[in-house]
């Protein structure tokens, strides 16, 4: 990716590529709108702006900022009258007009600081068009670009940053000051950008914490907040600082050590834009005489969340920038006007409900004093705790002091709730005899399997609900008794009222979920529960996970018996709903509620509903929450004959026709599903081999060509089943109860896995944690090395079943098909790399070896190996050989693609897996210089066979290769094969020769190929090679169209008509028909560019005369389109002729007269010549 330039600001760059011609783009005023002048053009006023009455002068003898300064200037305009002042962006004008770039550019500078930025001086200066010139084109003297004339870019950045004044300047004195000016600036500007990443990068440190956990620490103040990575850096620099003070020299050092991912030399290190803190003598002297901070005292009685304030959101929030226009400003007031009310009205509210329990106390008192003595004996004895005679009255009266206001009477399913330490309040009146009512814990059947919790919690990532809001907090906790549904009433009203008219439904859920789980009519619940789903007409995302939030929060609620009563029977009234979104909501719940469900009713009915969406629905995005759904099924099932279930929808989900689909099934079902057949011990017996059974019956029924949608399909489950099989590999090795945790366990390397796919594809979260699959690793890789794999059942299924299996698929794989290919390459790359380079090294590459059977009695030989023309060539080449790139590995690629060239070679075996090798691995820029160190070593061969093979290879990897390395070592390399004695080996060249043509732009480097092309054209000993003109004139027909047009019209089209002409007086007559016939694709080709006329006349149209007079003898159907091509660039020549201004001409343009037209269409499909040289008839130019 580019580099992004922090000062360009607008995208004219793309302006400047449409508009080349033009040296600066028009900008328009931001007050009147006209088109503001090119420096090009003489300044001339807005015609329908005030005449100003104190202009710049411009009759300045140099742009060196002589004369009226901008300050200057602003002072003057101050001075004029309000309606004749000069605007800034007639002054912009002015100085853009007379070159004074440098005055301009601190002036815009100043304008940006004070906030007021002018777009024609943002246009201009982000405009690299403004600061170039065009290459061999000296800048014209009338343009008015002043006396520096136009910029040339800068090397590295394209804005006016970077830009070397002095090398255009008049005034020799003045080049280095200019110089350092630029570069002052840039560096000033790029100070402040630095600056500003690290103020953003602290503070993304700074909030590691989750607002949770902060919330949690809060309202439990003696647990103490666990230590942040950037304080933990700070203090160890300070530890060690003061042990170095004080000649603590060795426990420096051994501090040092232990914290080696530090820098203790450098405070930067610490963090980014972190304020140095003293000493810790310092900090220890001053801990207890430090002022705490002030805060703002707020009032307890409103109840409010010191978090929701908004004296508090003001105080924590960064500073406004001055510069926000009146509509912002304006929609921020109506924004804390609207908070204020919503404040005001919750103060008023609680001020009622303080004034209801103080009345309420006086009546205690008045009933406590006038009680008998045995109710005051029984009153004494529910009050004899002072700490839990007045809980609820305080808890509602000083809501501050207690966090909810609620009794803790609500469950909250974010965490376990806990058990209520202080009784309710007990109250002796006659209407609250009654205490409040707690029901027990819902209970749920636990499903009977062994999923790690960190598998099992990260399975459950995916379902989509939200709990950090305030609203999310409110939808997760219920109350458990009738009574609280009024505490519940009194939280939510206040929001509900001004918003339900906002179409803010998704406050009613919190009251609605309430009523539908402690009322005690099941009619009435259901009629509930039904507006809960019907509530929003087309929910979104986030009203989506609303509901989801309190559908599961109801379901730990309730027990899985009435989540199935209540619950299921909505989503199955909604599965076909016409809305995508409803459907959605669906496919979202049957996921989010599959723990709190009937285990019978999981593996039956949700699966079925499940399924038939899957199968019938029309959405992508409910089939992506479908295979989500299935997955965390899968997740939770624990009845075996649901296998084959799993195993079908697994195979329809992956053929989908959506991306998306198929992406949630690698990430989530795959793994979910793998995850059941491991306790199922159907892994590495079942699923597998079902999968490369219906590998191999594609290959099977492919004799009419292989389905290449199902192999990858069918490949990727594969792939995406490789860390499961790898963890099983783990779990059932003879030393997995060895692993110990304790100890010195080193950390596993980053590119030890491939990445994975999702987290549940991680074969840490599959084993369990991280540091035991370190110690498994490590016992792993001792064990291959030194113990074998005896009765290690499942790594020997790997390597006897699994391996040999996969190797003879590679072999019937058709070695011309680069996506298959690519496929499968990919997949054993994964593979290796995920069972570890001693299992590559030990398992994988032997048994490669012994089928490719490559060494030196066998490159001499007469006839080549049978295998070693297949795919499994580039598959052993590219999938298991580049696995890891150390200097021992690319020694044996090298010696393994040496060997199979010199082998093809000598037997004169088709090269197509070697080209496909060279092909995937020329892909990959990094493998450039080992795929020419193979190369060079068929340059110096002494076979004349693998010379030539080697020229053939440079054609297929040029192509994505650096100029540089081409011209350090690919183009000496041709040179060198050319002058060898053999013709075959100098005709084999020429194709990589037109490569270099096609995508070098370097002229040295084009003028040696071209002088090499003309000495095989001119030299008298290649007069009567015919396959040489034939391999020239097919190579010219492949990179005319693209090659530089001076080469086109000085070299190639010249030589056409000489090999043209040349064929007219050819006696063979299957040499010239052969001529003729790539001659026709040739000029059908380059027909397509922009031709000049002087080209055109002598060369073109000569040339396609020559042409014509052969197909009238050997090929009519030719010749009538040749007579149209003749025909039709005769007519445009002539039209130029007489006063066209047209400065080119285009055959391609030109066939769209009727007459041509018609014979060209109704020709064109009687021809029998390759179909590929033909289609660049159509083909305009890159």
């Amino acid at each position: 990716m580019a580099s992004v330039n922090p000062f360009n600001l607008s995208d004219s760059e793309e302006e400047s590529e449409r508009r080349p011609n033009e040296t600066v783009d028009t900008e328009r005023s931001p007050s009147d709108g006209a088109p503001g002048p090119p420096p090009g053009i003489p300044f001339s006023p807005p015609a329908d702006a005030e005449p100003p009455t104190l202009l710049l002068s411009s009759n300045r003898t140099s742009p060196n900022g002589e004369g009226i300064s901008v300050p200057s200037a602003a002072t003057a305009v101050m001075a004029v009258n309000v309606e004749s002042r000069v605007s800034v962006d007639v002054i912009a004008a002015q100085l853009l007009r007379d070159q004074y770039i440098l005055t301009a550019l601190e002036f815009h500078t100043e304008l940006l600081e004070s906030g007021r930025e002018l777009p024609r001086l943002r246009d201009y200066f982000s405009n690299p068009g403004n600061f170039e010139r065009q290459s061999g084109t000296p800048p014209a003297k009338d343009q008015g670009t002043g006396p520096g004339g136009p910029l040339n870019r800068a090397g590295s950045i394209s804005t006016l940053d970077s830009l070397d004044f002095a090398r255009y300047s008049d005034d020799g004195n003045r080049e280095s000051d200019e110089r350092v000016a630029v570069l002052e600036f840039e560096l000033r500007k790029a100070k402040e950008t630095i600056q500003a990443l690290r103020a953003n990068l602290t503070q993304a440190a700074e909030n590691e914490v989750h607002s949770q956990e902060r919330k949690n620490f809060k309202s439990s103040p003696e647990i103490q907040e666990p230590l942040r990575p950037l304080e933990k850096r700070a203090l160890n620099f300070l530890v060690n600082e003061y042990l170095l003070k004080n000649e603590y020299k060795l426990s420096s050092i051994t501090f040092s050590d232990e914290n080696d991912d530090q820098d203790f030399e450098l405070w930067d290190d610490v963090g980014l834009n972190v304020p140095k803190p003293p000493d810790l003598l310092q900090l220890y002297r001053n801990c207890g005489s430090s002022l705490s901070p002030t805060r703002d005292v707020v009032d307890v009685a409103v109840g409010a969340d010191f978090g929701d304030l908004i004296g508090h959101c003001a105080a924590q929030d960064p500073p406004r920038k001055p510069d926000l226009s009146q509509q912002q400003q304006a929609e921020i007031v109506q924004e804390l006007e609207y908070q204020i009310s919503l404040l005001n009205n919750e103060k008023e509210s609680l001020a009622e409900q303080m004034k209801t329990l103080q009345s309420e106390i006086q009546t205690l008192k008045q009933t406590v004093s006038s009680s008998p003595p045995a109710t005051l004996g029984r009153s004494s004895q529910n009050t004899s705790n002072p700490a839990s005679s007045c809980t609820a009255i305080t808890s509602s009266a000083n809501p501050p002091s207690v966090p909810r206001a609620d009794n803790g009477q609500c469950l909250d399913i974010r965490g376990v709730p806990e058990p209520q330490s202080e009784p309710p309040l007990t109250q002796n009146t006659p209407q609250s005899q009654n205490k409040l009512k707690s029901r027990p814990p819902a209970h749920f059947d636990p499903p009977n399997r062994k999923l790690s919790p960190a598998f099992q919690q990260a399975l459950l990532s995916f379902c989509r609900m939200c709990s950090d809001s305030r609203l999310g907090a409110e939808v997760s906790r219920i109350a458990e008794s009738e009574e609280s549904v009024m505490l519940m009433l009194g939280r939510c009203l206040p929001h509900i009222v001004p918003n339900v008219l906002l179409a803010k439904r998704e406050e009613l859920i919190p009251l609605i979920l309430c009523t539908a789980c402690l009322h005690p009519e099941s009619r009435e619940r259901d009629q509930l529960l039904h507006i809960l789903f019907n509530l929003i007409k087309r929910p979104d995302d986030e009203q989506r996970q609303m509901i989801l939030t309190g559908c599961v929060a109801f379901a730990r609620h309730v027990g899985p018996t009435r989540v199935e009563a209540e619950l299921l029977p909505q989503c199955w009234e909604q599965i076909n709903h016409k809305y995508p979104e409803r459907r959605l909501l669906v496919a979202e719940s049957c996921g989010a509620l599959a723990p709190y469900f009937p285990k019978e009713i999981r593996s039956s009915l949700v699966l079925s509903m499940l399924q038939q969406m899957l199968a019938e629905d029309k959405a992508d995005m409910v089939r992506e929450a479908v295979v989500k759904s299935l997955g965390i099924i899968m997740g939770y099932i624990d009845d075996a004959n649901k296998y084959s279930q799993g195993f079908e929808l697994m195979l329809l989900s992956l053929g989908d026709p959506s991306e998306r689909v198929v992406s949630a099934v690698h990430q989530v079902f795959i793994p979910a599903f793998a995850a059941w057949t491991t306790e199922l011990g159907t892994l590495y017996t079942s699923l597998i081999p079902s999968l490369l059974a219906r590998i191999e019956k594609l290959f099977m029924q492919g004799e009419h060509g292989l389905d290449e949608h199902k192999l990858h399909v069918f490949l990727s489950a594969l792939q995406s089943l490789t860390p499961p099989l790898f963890a099983v590999v783990l779990q059932n090795a003879p030393f997995t109860s060895r692993a110990k945790l304790h100890g010195d366990i080193p950390a596993i390397e980053v590119t030890r896995f491939p990445r994975p796919a999702s987290p549940l594809q991680d074969v840490a979260t599959i084993i369990g944690s991280r540091e035991m699959l370190s110690a498994l690793l490590l016992l792993y890789d001792h064990q291959l090395e030194h113990e074998g794999t005896t009765g290690w059942e499942s790594l020997l299924w790997v390597v006897n079943q699994l391996l040999p299996q996969l190797i003879e698929i590679v072999g019937r794989i058709n070695v011309t098909s680069s996506a298959c290919v690519h496929e499968f390459s990919r997949f054993f790359w994964r593979f290796c790399r995920t069972f570890g380079k001693v299992f590559t090294n030990t398992k994988v590459k032997p048994q490669f070896q012994e089928i490719l059977r490559l060494s030196e009695e066998n490159v001499d030989a007469s006839s080549g190996n049978g295998l070693l023309t297949k795919a499994t060539v580039p598959i052993y080449a590219t999938g298991v050989l580049t696995c890891y790139n150390q200097e021992e590995d690319r020694k044996l690629l090298v010696g393994f693609l040496e060997d199979v060239m010199t082998t093809l070679s000598l037997s004169h075996a088709p090269l197509d897996s070697l080209k496909a090798s060279f092909v995937e691995l020329g892909a990959n820029p990094v493998y450039h210089e080992l795929l020419l160190t193979v190369l060079w070593y068929g340059v110096v061969h002494t076979s004349a066979l693998v010379r030539c093979t080697s020229a053939r290879m440079f054609e297929l990897i040029l192509r994505g290769m650096s100029e540089a390395l081409v011209d350090r070592r690919a183009a000496p390399a041709l040179i060198t094969l050319c002058n060898g004695p053999e013709f075959s080996v100098r005709i084999s060249t020429i194709p990589a020769f037109g490569t270099i043509m096609e995508t070098v732009t370097q002229k040295e480097l084009l003028e040696r190929v071209k002088m090499q092309l003309a000495s095989f054209l001119e030299d008298p000993q290649y007069q009567d090679q015919h396959s040489l003109h034939m391999e020239i004139i097919r190579t010219f027909g492949r990179v005319g169209p693209n090659a530089e047009p001076r080469f086109r019209d000085e070299f190639v089209l010249p030589h056409l008509h000489k090999l043209a002409q040349a064929n007219n007086s050819q006696a063979v007559e299957s040499k010239r028909i052969d001529i003729a016939t790539q001659l026709f694709e040739a000029y059908s080709a380059l027909s397509c560019c922009f031709i000049s006329e002087e080209v055109m006349i002598n060369h073109f149209l000569p040339g396609l005369r020559c042409l014509r007079a052969d197909m009238e003898q050997l090929s009519p159907e030719h010749e009538v389109i040749l007579s149209s091509m003749v025909k039709e660039c005769e007519l445009k020549v002539e039209n130029r002729g007489m006063g066209d201004a047209q400065g080119s001409v285009s055959i391609a343009s030109s066939l769209v007269g009727e007459d041509a037209k018609t014979k060209f269409l109704s020709k064109m499909g009687q021809l029998t010549t390759s179909g590929a040289m033909l289609a660049n008839v159509f083909q305009r130019k890159k």
